[in-house]
């Protein structure tokens, strides 16, 4: 257990909440480009909610932000502390409606932000939750849709074919090679339409320019420390671990992105 997750346990959820969203924008840059690609107003769904730095953010563009967290404590931390126009879902996107095993790390608590309803080798226990297909909330208005469920993204996105198809929203994907091949993500996407652009530094770079798996490699040592020591320790290399999708043409930021060769980041 990190030593952000051990301190979690201990203090009161509202300071929790307030040091997250301070400190997600150091080693998750795209939050601090939220208008790059969350347009004002609308709906905003955050799935995979946490202790809420990302509701937070959206809830100061979007008129309505939905946030999906399936572990019963982060949610009722989640709902205490968000703004007024954040509701909070207690359940699990997937590609039904029902109930799901939810897996946990050792202590099952979920703090670390690793719950999922797949399993890999960090999970230890179990714990029973609602699941829900996101097309059952009947959403509309929506402007972005952001996905953190450490290997489950494809099925959220199969459980949100309608509201895809209907709404065309930007969609914001965590995707890790160490955790899921990608594949099958960023193949519904392409028939849906949509393609990525990732932040490795300054510039939105097209994600077929990109060289995501082996970036990846090279960086995993970034990801395995805890929030607090990524975001306050100075680093030369940054683990990119997420990826925006647009439906068409359209682009991120516009005056910002480059698109002219290949834009590794070496780190």
């Amino acid at each position: 257990m990190t030593l952000a997750a051990r301190c979690a346990r201990r203090l009161p959820p509202r300071l929790v909440a307030a040091a997250a969203a301070r400190l997600y924008p150091r080693f998750e840059p795209e939050l601090r480009r939220l208008p790059d690609f969350c347009p004002r107003g609308g709906t905003a769904v955050d799935v995979g909610g946490w202790y809420g730095p990302w509701s937070r953010a959206l809830a100061r563009r979007a008129e309505r932000v939905v946030a999906v967290e399936p572990v019963p404590h982060l949610a009722r931390a989640l709902a205490a502390t968000a703004p007024r126009n954040v509701e909070v879902v207690q359940a699990a996107a997937a590609d039904r409606s029902g109930v799901a095993t939810l897996w946990l790390p050792p202590g099952g608590r979920g703090d670390r932000g690793l719950a999922s309803l797949v399993r890999r080798p960090v999970h230890a226990t179990t714990l029973a939750v609602p699941c829900l297909a996101l097309d059952d909330l009947d959403l509309t208005g929506v402007t972005l849709l952001k996905i953190d469920v450490d290997g489950g993204e494809a099925a959220v996105l199969r459980g949100a074919r309608q509201l895809l198809c209907r709404e065309r929203p930007a969609l914001f994907i965590e995707l890790e090679h160490r955790v899921q091949p990608p594949g099958p993500v960023l193949a519904a996407l392409a028939e849906y339409g949509y393609r990525g652009w990732v932040l490795p530094a300054g510039d939105w770079v097209p994600l077929a320019e990109f060289d995501l798996a082996a970036h990846q490699a090279r960086t995993a040592h970034v990801a395995d420390d805890g929030l607090l020591r990524r975001s306050l320790a100075p680093r030369r290399a940054r683990y990119v671990n997420s990826v925006l999708f647009l439906p068409g043409t359209e682009r991120p930021g516009a005056a910002d992105v480059r698109d002219d060769g290949r834009h590794e980041l070496h780190a």
